[in-house]
This record gives C-alpha cells, structure tokens and sequence, in this order.
C-alpha cells in the first residue's frame, strides 16, 4: 500500500505542476479517496486481497457521493465494507463534511444579506460550486438556525418605552399563498439606547399572536415598560391591555393621519386634513392640544359628521405622548423609528424572495436583518432617549 501511496502522491505532483490551481480539485479527490481507502484498511486491519486473522471484515466496492467543499463540487468514490460489526463512515469525509458546511455558511450569508439564489450561485459557480439550487440555498441558511434561535430566546432586561410594529409578508401553506404577519419590538433601555427586543411570525396578527410575542417578551425578563407607541392593530390593544395594564399607550401619529386621509369624504378635506392633525400634534402642551382637536371636531360637525365622530373617537388616543417629558415628544409620538430602521429593510431584503416556502423560512431571514440592526444599535454612542435629561 505504501507503495500506492507514493505512486499517487507523485501523479498528484505532477498534475499540480501541469495544471496548476486548475487542477486542485482533481487533487483534492484522490486525495480523498486515498485517505478513505487507508481509513477502510485500518477499519477491516488488513488490506485489500490481504489474508489476515485479524480481519474484522471485507471491503465491499465503493459508492459514488457529491461533496460541495472549498475546491469545488467534488464527486467521491467512498469505499464501502460487508461483515463488519458496525457499518463504516470515513473520518475524512465528515471533516469534509465539516469544511462542506462552511462553505454552505457562506451561501447563507449571501442570502441573508439579500442575494438572490441564482446570483449565489453564479457566485460560488467562480469557486466551482456547480449547480447551486434554491433548496441547498434554504438548506444553508437553516445552519444558522441555531444562533438566529438563541438570539430570540436571548435574556431581557428593562426597557422603558416600548415600540411595536407589524408588517406581511406572504408564505406558502398547504399549497396556497398567504399573508404572514411579522411582529417586532423595540426598547428603548434606561441608558437611552434602543434595541431590538424580538419578532414573531404567524399567518394572524390576532390578539392571540400579540399576546404571545408580548407574554414572550416578558418571560425573557422585559420588565419596567412605561410608555408603548404602536399603530391600532388588529388585536394588539387587548394584548397590551393584558401584558402591561400600567404602561401608557400612545397610537401612532403618522398611522393615525393615513387613517384619517380614508375617513375623509371628499379630495378638499384628503388634502388637507394631514396639516390640521399636525397643528394639533405640534401644540405646545397638552391643553393647547385638545383645545385645538375641539375646534377641528366642531368645524367638521356639519359638513362632515362621520369625520368629526372619528376625529373625536381616536385623536385623543395619539396625544398621550404630552405626558412624557417634551424632549421625548418628538422620538416618542409615532412608530416611524421601527418603521424605518426595521421594516424598510426587511422588505429591501425580502422583496428578491416574494413568496417564503414557510414560516420558518420568512423567520429565519427576518431575524436575520434584526440582528444585523440590533448589533449596529449596541455599538453605538449615540442615544435615543437622554433619560438624564433636566426636563426628563
């Protein structure tokens, strides 16, 4: 066998010296199979043809087996054995295995960070990865799985005001195409930086799915929340009611005037209606505020009553944000921060996917983006919120 070896060792030289880089995998495929073959030898403690009382059993033929590594797709003859106790694995390849999943690590980061598969592959296609499909794309970013899980299970601590958010993506479910609401929260910590708390994906935004991802967040230790900014989503309001009974809710001010834009009955008042709410949210305190909601009802209560009636009914809900310090006000009043630091970029990134095959598949890349943007937050020196702020 040592002889084998040598004439190998020297074939592999030669073809290096001829053929250069071009030529590695080649190189790295008899390679292989010598380690395996030697693996096998040592297995059976003879070797082949050779007469042994040692012999723990019989070289059985070899089986061919594709292996994505670093010097390209590789296809393996991997030797087999009969008669043996325990059936037979090479330990090379599981370590070329091992370097397999680092290359599949690789796909999924281009996929994480937006690459569309047929571009991943035309990537890897350049290191010789031949063939790359969607599903090895899904199988590579489900190695991450494992970290993404942890970071949303990670500990939480304090966090005094409260954002929450949802968006729709569409998934498949039992062959049919449907929406998939994506919840997200962030706190703002009493250091006065924000950070990125959790997210839940479910096909409802129901209370159910709220009172999950909000009981979720307070079995990993949210505690000390004041102030909630949120739109009126559907279900949110009893589950906020539930969780944090004491925590003042504040209704988003830019979600509330688009509101408004579709309760208006003609284009006048569609164009102007976004100006009237904002002399109201720009009040100076909130006594000026309602004095000014109350003049808007009144000069709507003829012309356009169901519009006064909603006016009357739902304002209200977005001035909350008078009783925290004015510094806060602006930071504070709507949940255009989440909006655009979150869900602006999952949907950058999403939109090259269209339709997830899943839930798992649309939480994966979702958690993903929201690490990404909670390590960039943590890093910062920037503050949100300057709790130690004279008039905080």
């Amino acid at each position: 066998m040592q002889e084998h070896q040598n004439t190998v060792t020297a074939a592999l030289m030669e073809q290096l010296i001829k053929e250069g880089p071009e030529g590695l995998g080649q190189a790295f495929t008899a390679l292989f199979e010598l380690a395996m073959r030697l693996e096998r030898e040592r297995y059976l403690d003879a070797g082949l043809y050779e007469r042994s009382p040692e012999r723990r059993g019989y070289a059985n033929g070899y089986k061919p087996k594709s292996l994505d590594t670093p010097a390209g797709t590789l296809t393996l003859q991997v030797p087999k054995t009969r008669g043996t106790e325990e059936p037979f694995y090479p330990q090379s390849l599981e370590r070329g295995r091992r370097s397999c999943r680092a290359v599949m690590l690789a796909i999924a980061e281009m996929y994480i960070q937006g690459v569309s598969t047929r571009d991943a592959a035309k990537v890897m296609a350049e290191f010789g990865l031949q063939s790359l499909s969607s599903t090895q794309v899904s199988r590579a970013a489900a190695l991450l799985d494992t970290e993404l899980q942890a970071w949303r299970t990670r500990p939480l601590g304090e966090a005094r005001y409260l954002l929450l958010d949802a968006r729709y993506e569409k998934l498949r479910d039992g062959g049919v195409v449907r929406d998939a609401a994506v919840l997200s929260a962030i706190g703002v910590e009493p250091d006065g930086r924000r950070r990125v708390l959790g997210v839940s994906v479910a096909l409802s935004e129901a209370e159910v799915h709220w009172r999950g991802f909000l009981d979720s967040l307070v079995a990993r230790g949210l505690r000390g929340v004041q102030f909630i900014v949120s739109d009126d989503h559907a279900g949110l309001r009893a589950a906020r009611q539930a969780v944090f009974p004491g925590a003042l809710w504040q209704r988003c001010q830019f979600h509330l005037a688009q509101n408004a834009i579709h309760h208006a009955p003609n284009a006048a008042i569609r164009q102007r209606i976004g100006s009237e709410l904002r002399s109201i949210w720009n009040a100076s305190s909130l006594p000026s505020a309602e004095a000014e909601l109350h003049r808007l009802v009144d000069s709507y209560r003829n012309g356009a009553p169901k519009l006064a009636d909603w006016l009357e009914a739902n304002v209200p809900e977005s001035l909350v944000v008078f009783r925290l310090p004015e510094p806060h006000h602006r930071r504070m009043r709507t949940a255009n921060p989440i909006e655009r630091a979150l869900q602006q970029e999952i949907k950058r990134r999403t939109v090259k996917v269209r339709v997830f095959p899943n839930e798992a598949a649309l939480l994966r890349l979702v958690t993903a983006i929201l690490v990404e943007t909670d390590e960039g937050w943590s890093t910062s020196d920037r503050l949100y919120i300057n709790f130690h702020h004279r008039n905080a």
